[in-house]
């Protein structure tokens, strides 16, 4: 039982979803096992938890927090956009962005993967591109939804790592890598608190950390995916629980 109580325990935002008509909230298993191989202990995070009471407790025995991908997206409000957004999550917007600003605050490690990092972004007041697809200078990003999952989550495109980052220390000595794409919006603009850590050819953010803090990494990739068979993403997710384990060493211990 020990080999279980001894791994920091880390928060795992989950999604809303409708399952035969009834109202559910989901958390895909790869994002589970990823975290599990890595040495931490997931635990499922429900949109109740949002208000402040609950959160505040959650909180005191988390050592971090993980904001996994989702197929739905950002409300537009939120970072000055008009207009509705019909693959939109509010109770996982209002969850994820409580537990940005308590990450930075309180100095949680924070891992955002995808639709994280895009939360990561507007919650440190930067803005999206809520259809890459529609600007002729970038990419395609999105995936092929007709193509088996292992193919749609093939390599897809290059990036390269900006020297010098959080990023930098966690791959050292590797300047670019290849990663999956399945995303159909992205960073237009990072606010003051985040810093670049990779960008695609088409000059697309693909990774940003927060300035002065221990570990909060945002990327637009999906390292979960099998995630225990790329070095890349074993990595990844090893420095996350790595800093997971500190921030729970440093932790006050009860009297």
């Amino acid at each position: 039982m020990g080999i279980i109580f001894n791994r920091p325990m880390i928060g795992v935002v989950m999604c809303r979803n409708s399952i035969k008509g009834h109202p559910s909230q989901t958390l895909q298993e790869k994002y589970i096992n990823a975290v599990l191989n890595a040495g931490g202990l997931p635990v499922p995070l429900p949109h109740i938890v949002a208000e402040p009471v609950l959160l505040d407790q959650l909180l005191a025995e988390l050592d971090g927090i993980m904001l996994p991908g989702s197929p739905s997206n950002v409300q537009p409000h939120l970072y000055g956009e008009n207009g509705d957004e019909p693959a939109a999550d509010p109770g996982r917007d209002t969850l994820s962005i409580a537990l940005i600003e308590r990450a930075l605050e309180r100095r949680i490690p924070l891992f955002a993967i995808c639709r994280g990092l895009q939360e990561l972004v507007v919650a440190t007041g930067g803005t999206l591109y809520r259809r890459l697809f529609d600007e002729p200078e970038l990419l395609e990003h999105r995936e092929d939804p007709e193509l088996p999952l292992d193919q749609q989550y093939a390599p897809s495109h290059e990036v390269q790592v900006v020297p010098g980052g959080l990023l930098g220390k966690l791959i050292p000595g590797c300047n670019t890598f290849w990663v999956n794409s399945l995303h159909g919006q992205g960073a237009r603009t990072l606010g003051a608190p985040l810093r670049v850590e990779a960008r695609s050819p088409d000059g697309l953010v693909e990774a940003a950390s927060v300035i002065d803090h221990p570990f909060a990494l945002g990327v637009q990739w999906h390292p979960e995916w099998n995630s225990s068979e790329y070095a890349l993403s074993r990595l990844l997710f090893e420095g996350f629980i790595t800093a997971c384990r500190g921030f729970r060493a440093e932790k006050p211990r009860p009297a």
